[in-house]
């Protein structure tokens, strides 16, 4: 009852050299002969998340390469699943949207600086309206 799971950065560049319209069938191919070759397995198993990760920029232009949990049974069948995404990915990730959160900032402020000065200066307009037709009732 031993079950034996590593994880592996699989890289797919073997499938840049397939025809354009191949690409992504060839990273599947890719990555289920990495399995057979690094887990000794008889068959192989791909899990939808890693077939989503690989098809999702379509046929044409699978991912380079692709980091995978595969985990092998004691029937020797080996099950590839996606690994969870480690520190340094959701690090990266954090320092992105804090630099989209600063970069938003600036053009913030600036539209909300034009909404008052647009407001303050229609209020006069009105005002100095009003005050003409009041005038121009009181001649009549």
């Amino acid at each position: 009852m031993s079950e034996l799971e590593r994880i592996y950065t699989v890289p797919l560049k073997e499938a840049w050299n397939a025809q354009r319209y191949r690409r992504s069938e060839r990273a599947m191919m890719v990555l289920k002969a990495f399995a057979k070759r690094h887990m000794k397995a008889t068959t192989v198993t791909v899990d939808t998340s890693v077939n989503e990760t690989i098809w999702a920029r379509g046929i044409k232009s699978p991912p380079h390469k692709i980091r995978v949990k595969m985990t092998k049974d004691d029937e020797g069948n080996v099950t590839v699943t996606m690994a969870e995404v480690d520190a340094k990915a959701e690090a990266k990730e954090a320092r992105a949207e804090a630099k989209e959160k600063t970069k938003a900032k600036p053009k913030a402020k600036a539209e909300k600086k034009a909404e008052p000065k647009a407001e303050t200066k229609e209020e006069p307009k009105v005002e100095a309206k009003a005050e003409a037709k009041d005038e121009a009732e009181k001649k009549e």
